[in-house]
């Protein structure tokens, strides 16, 4: 959970209120947004910075969609991972804080576990995206919590990024996130390569980029696990299914 003296952004700049039922921004939404079984969706203003929207945060962490609000949602979470997420969702936010072409299109994944209102903790796959823009600036966020107890969580967290510079977003987050033990969705689509017994330019054939680029994607990958050797690496990934 959030402590009141954390340096992170994200938490203590958003609105502290929940979502207002009766507006007319709420209505619309309750009927255009599908919802998934066991999945929470949020729409956020960042334009007003105040909560337009909550859909199943009852079924899925115990809280009334009336009651919840975006400093809840992004607080609690399970402490290991709680600075990762909140690491990551301030260098999106501030990566997508200046105009950019097709803003719509961004969006970014992770895999946590939620802090239910009982104290039990929820493994869900995340997705933040840009649900509305104006200007090339974001508008509207959309968050779409998916519960998944198929889940299974070791050392590492997963996360992806997606956008029409995709690789440019992915590369600002990994450099952000560099400390942290995760891995991205473009590193690990080289490691599963790899572990198949792929050279860098067989994989870089696959992938369709250069042998620089496959390199760029798995070398930081043993200093940041702490690995020696390719081997290490590979049963590393298994341990802590990064692999199935």
């Amino acid at each position: 959970m959030l402590n009141e003296n954390s340096s992170y952004y994200t938490p203590k700049t958003v609105s502290s209120l929940p979502a207002d039922p009766n507006s007319p921004e709420f209505q619309h939404f309750k009927k255009v947004l599908k919802r998934f079984p066991e999945e929470a969706i949020y729409i956020y203003s960042m334009k007003e910075n105040r909560m337009l929207f909550t859909a199943g945060w009852k079924e899925t962490l115990g809280y009334d969609d009336d009651k919840i609000n975006l400093q809840t949602i992004v607080s609690q979470t399970d402490p290991a991972h709680a600075p990762f997420t909140y690491d990551i969702n301030d260098k999106a936010v501030r990566f997508l804080g200046s105009p950019r072409e097709d803003i719509e299109e961004y969006s970014f994944t992770f895999e946590t576990r939620k802090i239910h209102k009982n104290g039990s903790l929820v493994p869900m796959e995340i997705k933040i995206g840009v649900y509305s823009g104006e200007n090339g600036m974001i508008k509207e966020a959309i968050g779409r919590f998916q519960v998944n107890r198929s889940l299974r969580f070791g050392k590492v967290i997963r996360y992806s990024a997606f956008g029409p510079e995709k690789s440019e977003f992915e590369d600002e987050l990994n450099k952000s996130l560099f400390n942290y033990q995760t891995i991205s969705g473009k590193e690990k689509e080289a490691l599963v390569y790899l572990a198949k017994g792929y050279t860098f330019k067989e994989i870089a054939d696959e992938l369709n980029i250069t042998s620089s680029a496959v390199e760029k994607r798995i070398l930081p990958l043993y200093k940041r696990f702490e690995v020696k050797s390719l081997a290490h690496l590979i049963s590393f990934a298994y341990e802590n299914f990064i692999l199935p």
